[in-house]
């Protein structure tokens, strides 16, 4: 009788440290895609607050070069798309979007160059200093996302919970890449 209730105990017991050990691992992942979300989030914020500022920095430049129609679409255009519902909503998409974004706003700034009492605006100097500051934070909100979709991706992977992560709802998200990171690497500047 009492190898029997020692065997029960030794079940018990390991059916508990199974269960604790799921519990834990479970939690752990929920934090981890909570952090991403929470990460990417913080993205989205600072995409909207770019496009917030765009129009504005238009509208000053516009005012010296009427004649840049083009640019002036072409920075609208990469505005919306950087803030469109595709890219709130996946890294890749986001990705495609800033690569035109920061085509678009190296023209605009292009423009900028070729006048000399823009260069010397206030209202144009405060709003690319902005931008300036936007982009730096949009780069470290970037930097934190893709450091919490590493800590998920790589739990997700391990033995043993790859074995159960799947079957728990969770899957490997993916890192917000741009394809031409060089061209994202420094806000944009402008030579006066």
């Amino acid at each position: 009788m009492e190898t029997g209730l020692v065997a029960l105990i030794v079940i018990v017991g390991i059916v508990a440290i199974a269960i604790i050990w799921l519990w834990s691992t479970y939690n752990g992942l929920v934090t981890l895609n909570v952090r991403v979300d929470e990460a990417w989030s913080d993205i989205t914020v600072q995409l909207k607050r770019r496009a917030d500022l765009i129009p504005n920095l238009i509208e000053t430049v516009k005012g010296y070069a009427t004649h840049e129609r083009e640019v002036f679409e072409n920075v609208t255009k990469a505005r919306a798309a950087t803030v469109s519902p595709a890219a709130m909503a996946d890294p890749a998409a986001a990705a495609v979007a800033e690569d035109g974004f920061h085509s678009a706003i190296k023209s605009l700034f292009a423009v900028a160059e070729a006048y000399p009492q823009l260069q010397a605006n206030q209202n144009f100097l405060s709003l690319q200093a902005e931008l300036t500051d936007t982009e730096d934070k949009i780069m470290a909100a970037r930097r934190f996302y893709n450091g919490g979709v590493r800590e998920l991706n790589t739990k997700i992977q391990q033995f043993p919970q790859n074995v159960f992560s799947k079957r728990l709802g969770f899957a490997a998200r993916k890192f917000f890449e741009v394809a031409d990171s060089a061209a994202i690497q420094e806000p944009p500047t402008v030579k006066f």
